[in-house]
């Protein structure tokens, strides 16, 4: 199939790369925009108590609202606020709400009554309404740049400090880091595709070549996914940009390299250029479909997620990936039959010369005489790292990791917490409803006792002595106060607690319902505890599938998912190291294990076909099991040491983002790719391999002799691509 495929692309190049400017051209002009949520409850289904309470508040409580903006006012010296302050706050804040900014509905004054101005009298706090209708739009946004700059224009001539933060600042300056991060990582990773692909094949262009064959791939990709997220209304999540950068560009170097090495070896054969290509293809075509296959079921599967934004983010990825494949498959070989060899490795002129005493020959002896030792020590180094993983600790402040600490949103925050202010801001409500039972109106008489078991709740501050009853009668909203931040481990365990009590204490025939952010938060613990048993499962054995189908194998796919797990759970060791022991993080962001799973896994698994791919083709000509895995990891260590430096390397430029989410996936994939490469392909699997022999291909006949399309004797003559 791949020997038809490379033939056909090597005869019909100029009409492939047409076939690709084209389409994607006309993807990216009709693709429909698209908008990134960062509301957590947007990401997650109905039926879970947090959206079943915010649903209710919106029926029964209209006129209610969660603050859009909060502005922060202090005294520029650090002192308590005088009457002159506070008389001057209420003037700013009459006239923002007088200037009848775009989306702004009310703007409410910090006062002792409302328990906005902090106990230490130091800040005031206050609340705008914005229109909820427009969140996911940037007029939402827009709405609290209005407010900074209107407000601080009020402020000028007085002795206060003015700053905005709440819901609509941090999707502005969301989208603003947004914005860097994805140009930090877009040029931080075309450098070291440029660089180090120029390097190892020392040659100009052939460095800007990966950079440039991904171009189209992401363009095209970019509007299958707008398509798709329209058709399906999905969510989009800000992190999904630049991840999705680093997929294609990553990925798609992995899979020119995989093409490369062995177009050069085809090369050094005496192959003439257009054969060398498509004997390139034939021979790697298989390893990069059955790779790019496994990446994308490990995507896909996350369409089965319970959190909008893994369910949108997944399908995206997979496009991705898929395109990508298809542009490495016939893109790729359709330039390199059309661009002249001497120009593609320009200027370098040893292209064609052999290195002496490879490294990766010294390696491949090793693995070959004592595979025993090797796989001791690479997989014991795996279950060491692994164990440092029981010190895991989660967390759930997406919006406060998504950010550096030092955009004003973030900064009024933390201010907040300091001034003791952040449970006024942010309460939990507790909900006793008639509406989901008989439709009645409540009895009154029994929302005293009922409030008074909720602020027996260890972890509750307070709970509001007068509730409000909606117009109809049917419900009661009490106003739970928090000891800790909405976001805090401590914040999700009172709200377990909180409704370990609510529940049984509603009276006959009422419901009790808890809501608010700190109630968003647990209800996405228990989404991500879904995933774990689902999503992980599933992306497991339909990669294990789809290794099987590739090796005609039962025992050898088993073996290396065992290895990708060892890489995952040490993966995730040592980011708990780095973040939780080393440095001071209170816990690593809530979605970091599933990240790491599915890239270590599926881009784990890649590296992992690559080599044994190899191995069964060495294996096929006739040599031992010792002598085939010496010559896998001389022929094929190259490729996976160049892929997997690169896209270790891709994945670090995250950690230059700024803040602490990007700071961790980038650390956590970086180090998972590198074990991925340079630990399990590389020394893991093929030491495994040597050690079962035979037996690592049963029940089929990957160890047979193959006398296919060229010879034996043709193939010996064939040289290593080396580094």
């Amino acid at each position: 199939m791949f020997h038809r495929l490379g033939h056909f692309v090597v005869k019909r190049a100029w009409w492939v790369i047409i076939a690709w400017v084209i389409a994607s051209i006309g993807l990216a002009a009709f693709a429909p925009k698209m908008s990134a949520s960062t509301d957590e409850s947007e990401f997650l289904p109905k039926h879970y108590e947090s959206i079943r309470a915010a649903a209710l508040q919106e029926e029964k409580f209209p006129a209610e609202f969660t603050p859009g903006a909060i502005l922060l006012f202090e005294r520029t010296d650090g002192g308590t606020l005088t009457d002159a302050d506070k008389a001057d706050i209420t003037k700013i804040s009459q006239g923002l709400a007088d200037k009848h900014l775009p989306l702004v509905e009310q703007v409410i004054a910090p006062s002792a009554q409302t328990h906005t101005i902090s106990a230490d009298g130091r800040y005031g706090m206050g609340m705008v309404s914005i229109d909820k209708t427009k969140m996911q739009t940037d007029e939402y946004g827009d709405a609290a740049k209005g407010l900074r700059t209107e407000g601080k224009k009020l402020a000028e001539g007085t002795a206060l400090k003015y700053q905005v933060g709440g819901q609509a600042a941090m999707a502005l300056d969301q989208k603003e880091s947004s914005s860097a991060t994805d140009a930090i990582t877009m040029v931080a990773t075309v450098v070291l595709i440029v660089v180090i692909v120029g390097v190892i094949f020392r040659g100009v262009l052939v460095g800007w070549l990966p950079v440039l064959l991904s171009l189209l791939p992401m363009i095209a990709a970019s509007g299958l996914i707008a398509f798709v997220t329209k058709l399906f209304d999905l969510k989009s999540s800000p992190i999904a940009s630049a991840i999705q950068i680093v997929v294609i560009l990553g990925v798609g170097t992995d899979y020119f390299l995989f093409l490369m090495f062995r177009y050069r070896e085809r090369l050094r054969a005496g192959d003439d250029r257009k054969s060398a290509v498509a004997n390139g293809v034939a021979r790697v075509g298989e390893a990069i479909a059955s790779a790019a296959g496994a990446v994308t079921v490990a995507f896909a599967v996350l369409i089965l997620s319970e959190l909008g934004m893994f369910t949108a983010l997944g399908p995206a990825l997979a496009i991705s990936v898929i395109v990508t494949a298809l542009a490495s498959l016939t893109l790729t070989p359709a330039l390199l039959a059309v661009v002249p060899t001497k120009a593609t490795f320009w200027p370098g002129k040893k292209w064609m010369e052999e290195p002496k005493g490879a490294r990766f020959h010294k390696l491949g002896k090793t693995v070959g005489r004592r595979p025993g030792l090797v796989a001791v020590l690479s997989g014991g180094l795996l279950v060491v790292l692994s164990l440092a993983g029981l010190g895991y600790q989660g967390t759930f402040d997406m919006a406060k990791s998504m950010m550096p600490k030092d955009k004003e949103s973030m900064v009024v925050m933390d201010t907040m917490m300091k001034g003791g202010s952040q449970g006024a801001a942010d309460p939990t409500h507790v909900f006793l409803t008639t509406a989901t039972k008989d439709g009645g109106k409540l009895d009154t008489g029994v929302l005293e006792g009922f409030g008074a078991k909720l602020g027996q709740v260890p972890g509750v501050a307070s709970v509001d002595a007068e509730q409000k009853i909606s117009q109809d009668g049917t419900t009661a909203d009490f106003k739970v106060t928090l000891k800790d931040s909405a976001a805090s481990n401590e914040a999700i365990d009172t709200i377990t607690e909180l409704r370990s009590t609510a529940h049984p204490a509603a009276p006959s025939g009422t419901e009790a319902l808890v809501g608010g952010t700190s109630s968003v938060y647990k209800d996405i613990n228990l989404a991500m505890t879904h995933d774990y048993k689902l999503v992980f499962p599933v992306a497991g054995l339909l990669i294990l599938l789809i290794l099987g189908l590739q090796l005609r194998s039962v025992v050898a796919p088993w073996y290396l998912m065992a290895s990708v797990g060892l890489g995952f759970a040490a993966t995730l060791g040592a980011t708990t190291v780095a973040f939780l022991k080393i440095g001071s993080e209170p816990g690593l962001m809530f979605m970091l294990p599933i990240f790491i799973y599915l890239f270590v896994v599926a881009i784990g698994t890649d590296y992992n076909i690559l080599i044994i791919a190899r191995l069964r083709e060495e294996a096929r000509e006739g040599r031992s099991p010792r002598k085939a895995a010496e010559e896998a990891l001389r022929h094929a260590g190259p490729t996976v040491a160049a892929a997997g430096f690169i896209l270790a390397a891709s994945f670090a430029t995250f950690m230059l983002a700024g803040n602490v989410l990007f700071a961790e996936l980038g650390f956590a994939l970086s180090i998972g790719i590198a074990l991925a490469a340079f630990v399990m392909a590389m020394f893991f699997t093929p030491s495994i391999t040597a050690l079962l022999g035979k037996k690592a291909w049963w029940p089929g006949h990957g160890a047979m002799p193959d006398h296919g399309p060229e010879s034996i004797g043709e193939r010996e003559r064939e040289t290593a691509g080396r580094i």
